[in-house]
């Protein structure tokens, strides 16, 4: 059957670990999905604007199931965005504050907020995900409407603290792991799958005609959910075991190696 629509996480997936990707090669790639109308899928934790920013020529042509399926935005149309109410915001953040040896992102639908005691270096890479990113004095004076939040940890401290916030406030939010110290927490049932069944349910398209590609434990879902969900050779273990097939690495343009094989119909696409 044929595929009538990609998603590919970013970080880890799509980009390389310099943040880069092909983008003549990917291009050539675009044009051929256009022709029998595939739909191109940008899903990632990150925030929507930081994610436009790699698709500025295209941008308003594809689709993003951003902040791991918080926000959607169908050619440049918001389709779904979750609102944290303002009570589990509150309890998030008490418990959060408890712990001194992780940063909080507040990610809101305007901007994203952090405290301003975060120190510059912190600060400055943080801005290379939120783009639209705030200092605020506390958090409880945040007016906006709140999708997720993201923290940075330690990363051999992720899976011990990723536990303990699962006990503590787990019937909020759900933290999932996005590699590298990240975990975000989000609205249980709202991540990249569920985000990706709004855009088959407006285009009418089934699991099976879907490839997703992915590296980090945010993706499983997603991986799970489509025909042809490719883990990354650099992804983590859990993420290998979801998905039913394996893609080269970032590093080596995995998800464009893929895309090739499927317009040649070779590997798993064979007729």
């Amino acid at each position: 059957m044929a595929v009538k629509l990609i998603a590919v996480d970013m970080d880890g997936t799509f980009l390389d670990d310099e943040k880069n990707y092909d983008q003549e090669r990917f291009f050539r790639q675009y044009q051929k999905m256009k022709e029998p109308g595939i739909r191109f899928v940008v899903a990632s934790g990150n925030q929507y604007y930081q994610l436009m920013s790699f698709f500025e020529p295209i941008h308003e042509e594809i689709s993003f199931v951003s902040e791991n399926g918080a926000f959607v935005v169908m050619q440049g149309k918001e389709l779904f965005s979750v609102d944290i109410p303002k009570r589990d915001v509150r309890f998030v953040m008490d418990e959060l504050m408890r712990h001194t040896n992780i940063s909080v992102v507040v990610c809101g639908k305007e901007s994203a907020y952090v405290l301003e005691d975060l120190p510059e270096d912190v600060f400055v890479e943080a801005k290379r995900y939120y783009p639209r990113l705030k200092r605020v004095p506390t958090f409880h004076g945040v007016e906006d409407q709140i999708l997720k939040f993201a923290l940075a940890c330690p990363q051999d401290k992720t899976r011990q603290l990723q536990e303990l916030l699962h006990t503590k406030i787990g019937k909020v939010v759900t933290p999932v792991s996005s590699g590298h110290g990240s975990i975000d927490l989000i609205v249980p049932e709202f991540h990249k799958a569920s985000g990706l069944q709004r855009l088959q349910k407006v285009g009418h398209i089934q699991p099976d005609e879907m490839m997703a590609f992915g590296d980090g434990g945010n993706d499983i879902e997603m991986l799970k959910h489509v025909k042809y969900g490719f883990a990354m050779e650099n992804g983590s273990e859990e993420v290998k075991k979801a998905a039913r097939y394996a893609a080269p690495s970032n590093n080596e343009s995995g998800v464009l190696a893929v895309i090739e094989q499927y317009f040649a119909k070779v590997g798993p696409f064979k007729d």
